[in-house]
């Protein structure tokens, strides 16, 4: 049943009852309907001051009337305060409802098919090759990450793209540095950390001796023009990146549908650029072809610089056309730090200005900067922290909990894995995207507040209870949660499916990584509150039910976001 659906309907043919000769839709009053602040004024609540224009009345003489004539089975009671119509539902109906639908449902509870038949392209992570996979990826990551999983979960065919930075001057200087300082033995023992030195000593050396920057410009030029030499090399620098991305792809159980990177869109961009011409929206400016943008407020978006090289833009050009022809997409989303706000407004512009009209399902899904105790991170200067790092330590600072406060428990690394790393995750995806990130030890792995281990740990709780409990063979008797800790668990799971689905509309999926805090601690207070393992069989049978499908939404919703819930800690 769905209450307020229910409520609206009964309040429309009251009101027609009541006031002769007026006629209210139920929908409408469906979308009047609030949610009181506090569960003692009600759980729906009918501001009649809306009503007041339209029947001629007073609010609280609409609220009278109605209330002294408003029954159901499925309501307690309603009430008239100062014009608020207040209804108060069926609590032992409400439990049972709630709860025996999301037991049903299982891990599909939350989910719909609202999706079903559209597409959407989910470009996240998008690792830059030679570079080793830091700290300020984990949000592009993990939000990425999280809303393939929460489209998927609403019926949606989802596509994840890690559109890989494998293009540009930057390979050039890498090239540079590989031949003046470095040698294949070294690189093959140091992998991607040795990549990252010659990088670094390129960028301090460059600054003494500037016609080093030419030197990289012409190994790029080489790339671009098919050299054998240059190929090789830049071919190994990407397969040897990947390989060290996969190992952290794994500990964070992140995949890919597609790694096709910028240099797979080089061959696709001249039919672009062809197009641009045609429309007449490419004009040259000091030897660059642009695309003017000053009638929308930005500045121009540059196609070709005056060298003939071309850009960012151009290729993200190329690739959008790709994905739609390929995909067919309904959404096509960039998950990319919002210092690149300005970019995604110029493409979607030179998307909308070539005609493009499938292009209106783009989206730049922005989030602010990771820094790391306090310090910004920069890898031209060295100053960096590596994920595959900071998630190692992650996992030995759980294991270290672990074994000061149950050290008898099995499987103790692999729980450790669990919560360390589920730990890192629920920190970057707990606040809003746009928020920026100070990523800090003692907030994320906490075992109080709102942090993950918190949540992971409500979790475990719950199965040790249903454990101890072992088989239940009594009826449930739902009267028994109509205490106010049981009812507030209740309208949490209740409203897991929305928050899923604003998550979806909003991609903000903080909305479920705080949907399972707020869970959590609703459980742990009825926990405290109530004996949940209770003598008397049909109210212990109840207690039962609500814990396991508490756990369940809980288990589900850090699903969603990329953690796993363990059974034990």
């Amino acid at each position: 049943m769905d209450f307020k659906t229910e409520i609206a309907g009964l309040t429309a043919k009251l009101i027609e009852e009541v006031f002769p000769g007026a006629a209210m839709d139920a929908a409408a009053i469906g979308g009047m309907l609030e949610t009181p602040p506090d569960p003692a004024m009600g759980d729906f609540a009918l501001p009649c001051f809306k009503l007041s224009k339209t029947l001629r009345k007073a609010p609280p003489m609409i609220s009278d009337a109605l209330a002294a004539k408003l029954s159901a089975p499925f309501l307690s009671r309603a009430e008239s305060v100062k014009g608020y119509l207040n209804f108060f539902v069926n609590k032992a109906l409400y439990a049972e409802q709630v709860v025996c639908k999301a037991l049903r449902e299982g891990e599909s509870y939350g989910s719909s098919r609202e999706g079903e038949g559209k597409t959407v392209v989910i470009d996240y992570s998008s690792i830059n090759i030679a570079k080793r996979f830091h700290i300020g990826h984990l949000s592009t990551t993990m939000i990425g990450n999280a809303l393939y999983k929460l489209y998927k979960f609403l019926g949606y065919r989802c596509v994840g793209v890690n559109h890989l930075g494998d293009w540009g001057t930057q390979f050039g200087k890498m090239i540079a540095a590989y031949k003046r300082w470095g040698d294949e033995e070294t690189v093959k023992k140091g992998g991607v950390d040795e990549m990252v030195k010659l990088y670094v000593r390129f960028n301090a050396e460059a600054k003494e001796n500037p016609a080093l920057e030419d030197e990289g410009r012409a190994w790029f030029k080489a790339i671009e023009d098919g050299n054998e030499e240059a190929l090789r090399i830049f071919g190994w620098f990407k397969e040897v990146t990947l390989k060290d991305a996969e190992r952290v792809y794994d500990m964070l159980g992140v995949k890919f549908d597609s790694y096709a990177g910028e240099s797979f869109y080089v061959d696709k961009m001249q039919p672009v650029i062809d197009e641009l011409r045609q429309k007449n929206l490419l004009v040259e400016d000091q030897g660059a072809q642009i695309v003017r943008l000053d009638d929308y407020g930005m500045p121009p978006a540059i196609i070709m610089r005056s060298d003939g090289a071309t850009l960012y833009m151009t290729r993200d050009l190329a690739a959008i056309r790709y994905r739609h022809e390929t995909y067919d997409f309904d959404k096509n989303l960039y998950v990319v730090a919002y210092q690149q706000d300005l970019h995604f407004k110029q493409l979607f512009k030179v998307c909308e200005l070539l005609g493009w009209d499938w292009a209106k399902g783009c989206e730049h899904v922005n989030f602010g900067m990771v820094s790391y105790e306090g310090q910004a991170l920069s890898t031209r200067e060295g100053h960096i922290v590596y994920l595959d790092d900071l998630l190692t330590q992650a996992v030995e600072k759980a294991e270290a909990i672990i074994e000061e406060k149950s050290p008898s428990l099995e499987n103790k690394h692999e729980i450790a894995k669990d919560i360390g790393i589920g730990a890192v995750v629920f920190f970057a995806l707990f606040n809003g995207r746009i928020k920026d990130i100070d990523f800090t030890w003692d907030k994320a792995l906490n075992f109080d507040g709102e942090t993950g281990p918190y949540v992971m740990y409500t979790h475990a709780r719950c199965a040790s209870v249903l454990r101890k409990a072992g088989a239940e063979e009594a009826a449930p008797d739902f009267s028994a949660l109509d205490d106010p800790e049981a009812q507030a668990v209740i309208k949490l799971i209740d409203s897991f499916p929305a928050a899923v689905k604003s998550a979806v509309e909003r991609n903000e999926p903080s909305f479920v990584t705080r949907f399972s805090c707020e869970l959590a601690k609703a459980m742990n207070k009825f926990y405290y509150e109530r004996r949940i393992l209770d003598d008397d069989p049909g109210a212990r049978a109840a207690r039962l039910a609500l814990t396991k499908a508490a756990k369940q939404t809980i288990a589900q919703a850090l699903s969603l976001i990329g953690i796993k819930a363990p059974e034990r800690m």
